[in-house]
């Protein structure tokens, strides 16, 4: 008879589990560098969820913990190098053929296409491209391109033409496979060099389309000049990418938070000495703060601004906060907010709370930023973090 209670028992259990309801107990914790990550909670520490049957019949106690985010805020100036899967239609150009007439054999294909393949085979370079242009127009042959855009891929077929300008034979397309520019490091974790960098995606700059990686490094870069923004017009960092630079990381992801990899040295040039916490965004609040940020060869200085409104709800846009440059030095070298202090860290109350990522473009002195919890979780390091232990309930 017990036995069978007990068989009972279990199937009840097992059928009405989703109907658990949780009690949390806070228990303080020695270290007051930890955050509870679920529930959510008004203070660091180790949280006891009791998980229970109608509210009523213990079944197992859940102690959830995540140890803060500790990372070295960044503010250095960085070249990032990528090579997108497959080649970027970059524009056209027509072919005047062997008769006089200027022809676009490729009008198939728009500004921003990625071309895979050629005749089922993976294009890595431009010039792999161009001898199959070659070899195909030498046989009378069309080529089979594979085509994405966006989230469809389809294929075409493109027929060389002659040209007889170059006396060689053109498509017609302007293509590329990689794509360079300056940003700013964000933060970096000291024992597993994850780093995070820009705030926002990388994307075509003739198509605005995300450029998807098939491999990418991120390397030093001196600023050299700043040309300074003014209404209806974003100033801009010129910097330097010296070839004898070593290689300081690889780029591992490319997402709306921004580019995210592994550091393969520290940059010696640090702001901060120590970690300092990465901040949620229920901390941040309007009022002072400080950016770091290069504005001449590799010195990361720091200069005040003033966080104006928090929105939390703009995940999508990357346009979650917006600021204010205060600094008058800074106002007065570029202005207020040009390209290339995407990235920039934004610290205040000595913690990590954001990342520049967006100019005004009517009003220069203004910009958007992207909160830093948001870089770390699509960082991967809040994993790293995370300690979740469940026992029976007692």
């Amino acid at each position: 008879m017990r036995g069978r209670f007990l068989g009972l028992l279990c199937c009840v259990l097992f059928l009405f589990s989703g109907l658990f309801s949780c009690q949390t107990q806070g228990i303080k914790h020695k270290n007051e560098n930890l955050i509870v990550a679920c529930p959510v909670a008004a203070e660091p520490g180790d949280y006891q969820v009791r998980r229970s049957l109608f509210g009523l019949i213990p079944i197992r106690d859940v102690l959830s913990a995540v140890s803060q985010v500790m990372v070295i805020p960044g503010g250095q100036s960085i070249g990032v190098l990528i090579h997108s899967q497959g080649l970027i239609v970059a524009g056209y150009s027509t072919v005047l053929d062997q008769y006089g007439n200027h022809v676009n054999p490729s009008k198939a294909l728009q500004e921003g296409d990625v071309i895979l393949k050629i005749n089922d085979v993976v294009l890595r370079s431009e010039a792999q491209f161009r001898e199959a242009v070659a070899a195909a127009g030498a046989v009378g042959k069309p080529l089979t391109i594979e085509v994405k855009r966006g989230d469809r891929t389809f294929v075409v077929d493109v027929n060389p033409v002659f040209c007889r300008d170059t006396l060689s034979f053109k498509v017609g397309l302007l293509i590329r496979n990689s794509t360079a520019g300056i940003g700013t490091l964000t933060f970096y974790e000291p024992e597993s060099m994850i780093y995070g960098a820009l705030g926002h995606m990388v994307t075509d700059s003739d198509s605005s389309r995300p450029v998807e990686i098939s491999d990418g490094r991120i390397i030093g870069a001196d600023v050299q000049n700043i040309h300074r923004g003014k209404k209806g017009q974003p100033g801009e960092k010129i910097g330097l990418l010296p070839g004898d630079k070593i290689v300081n990381g690889t780029i591992t992801k490319n997402s709306k938070q921004g580019i995210f990899g592994d550091l393969k040295n520290i940059f010696l040039k640090d702001a901060y000495a120590e970690p300092i916490p990465v901040a949620a965004v229920n901390q941040i609040h309007e009022g002072q703060a400080e950016m770091l940020t290069v504005v001449e060869e590799n010195n990361v200085e720091k200069f005040t601004i003033e966080i104006i409104k928090i929105n939390s709800l703009a995940r999508h846009d990357g346009k979650a906060i917006v600021i204010k440059v205060t600094d008058q030095r800074l106002l007065e070298k570029s202005g207020g907010i040009v390209q290339g202090m995407s990235g920039s860290p934004i610290i205040q109350d000595n913690r990590l709370v954001g990342a520049v990522t967006h100019v005004f473009v009517n009003d220069p002195t203004k910009g958007y930023g992207i909160p830093a919890e948001w870089m770390v979780e699509e960082s991967g390091l809040q994993n790293k973090y995370a300690q979740i232990v469940e026992q029976p309930a007692a």
